[in-house]
């Protein structure tokens, strides 16, 4: 259990450094290209689940507040016995993905409102202002940052009904915490797609069988 937890407390320090250094340092809306115009840092915030979702407003946001605390309670304890059975090393650390990046969003949405200023297009983010954060506990919104417009066009006139119109290809900005939930989710795909059948299939034992003559 022991590097699982510290990959946790690895993901959720890195989660957390580079969102108090974005709501501190960026106004909102504020980009920085990172390598050339498809990798980009982009400040933006969410009061609802990962990529900019949203869920039913404060109410809908204390209810998915607290469904992430309750999810990520289980993932704990259910990695904690997959640890105790000798489970495979990609299904633990999949779900050590999961949880720290449940974790890091569940972080923002309780404390965040509390913790920082208002952030505007005019002015960056302060921590511990003096006249109290922006919303109570548990309607905090996330911070988002990562943006890789990795097609951002128009198409051609020639093309029809969208010809000359605006495309761009993932425009969905997210933080650590989503990419490492995403991360989790795609190694329990690529187990249960290609490793859980040879799993099995060492785990069978083979049955000897001989034949004998009759006379």
């Amino acid at each position: 259990m022991k590097k699982p937890l510290i990959l946790i407390v690895l993901i959720l320090l890195i989660d957390q450094i580079l969102k108090v250094w974005i709501k501190t340092t960026f106004s909102y809306g504020e980009e920085v290209n990172l390598i050339g115009d498809w990798c980009r840092l982009h400040f933006i915030e969410n009061k609802g689940m990962a990529f900019g979702m949203a869920f039913g407003g404060d109410a809908g946001k204390i209810i998915l507040t607290t469904l992430r605390i309750v999810a990520s309670v289980i993932i704990f304890i259910y990695m904690r016995r997959l640890v105790a059975k000798g489970a495979k090393k990609i299904v633990i650390y999949s779900f050590a993905f999961i949880f720290c990046g449940a974790i890091g969003n569940v972080i923002d949405s309780i404390f965040y409102g509390v913790l920082f200023s208002e952030s505007t297009i005019f002015s960056t983010a302060v921590f511990l202002p003096e006249s109290g954060g922006y919303a109570p506990l548990f309607l905090g919104k996330v911070v988002d940052m990562f943006y890789f417009p990795l097609i951002d066009t128009v198409l051609p006139e020639w093309i029809p009904i969208w010809g000359g119109n605006h495309f761009s290809f993932f425009n969905a900005i997210f933080n650590v915490a989503d990419a490492s939930i995403t991360t989790g989710v795609t190694l329990l795909i690529i187990y249960f797609l290609f490793c859980k059948k040879e799993t099995e299939q060492e785990e069978t034992p083979t049955v000897k069988t001989e034949n004998t003559d009759q006379i």
